[in-house]
């Protein structure tokens, strides 16, 4: 283990322990085993050190969230591929800070200090989502609702989640988080439907919205 890794370590720890506020460069230093000077060789301040958490653990939402979209694309359906990527990649962001009495703390000050990380990997996130959603719609040969595109679909489940966090908190407490958050996704898995053959599909592999039939259209 090298020593960036053994900083990280130990500062998730003491920021678990202690919280953003009251956690100091010295206590990392000391839970890595290191002096502070080795420290500063790595991290310039506690604020860069604690970005440096906070992007570890969106890092580590990102595998998890892909992995499971793999293991689940083998054999589940659409509802089942998403539900079980948003549930990696929430219970990946919790298990970083679950258990920490400055839990709440912890969340608000990521928004302080690395706000335009939260902006990076958002951005991921929906990136990957509207790709899984274009590649499962047209893997299984199916539609989207109301004939909405990837992208469109994918805001949307981006949004059942921001719900889901509204009515819990720091996402506590974390089974009824995810049983909401896993609802509202199927509830609006719900409308995706088998492509008919005589429905014609747009490049994104949805269903496009037919024009006006000769009959109905005025001369």
């Amino acid at each position: 283990m090298g020593p960036k890794t053994r900083i990280l370590d130990a500062a998730m720890l003491v920021f678990r322990r202690h919280g953003f506020r009251r956690s100091s460069i010295e206590q990392v230093a000391e839970a890595a085993h290191l002096t502070r000077q080795a420290l500063y060789h790595h991290f310039e301040s506690k604020e860069a050190l604690f970005r440096a958490v906070i992007a570890r653990v969106h890092e580590t939402a990102l595998a998890a969230e892909a992995a499971a979209i793999s293991e689940a694309e083998n054999a589940g359906g659409f509802a089942d591929v998403l539900a079980a990527g948003m549930t990696a990649r929430m219970q990946a962001m919790i298990g970083s800070f679950d258990g920490s009495p400055h839990i709440e703390e912890l969340y608000s000050e990521h928004l302080v200090h690395g706000r335009d990380l939260y902006q990076k990997y958002a951005a991921l996130y929906a990136e990957r989502l509207v790709a899984t959603i274009a590649r499962i719609a047209r893997k299984q040969n199916l539609v989207l609702p109301q004939g909405l595109s990837p992208a469109e679909f994918a805001r949307l489940v981006e949004m059942a989640v921001h719900a889901s966090k509204s009515q819990h908190p720091a996402m506590q407490p974390v089974d009824a988080f995810l049983k909401d958050m896993v609802l509202m996704v199927r509830t609006l898995c719900a409308g995706v439907a088998p492509k008919s053959q005589n429905q014609p599909a747009n490049r994104a592999g949805i269903k496009s919205r037919s024009p006006r039939s000769k009959a109905g259209a005025r001369p």
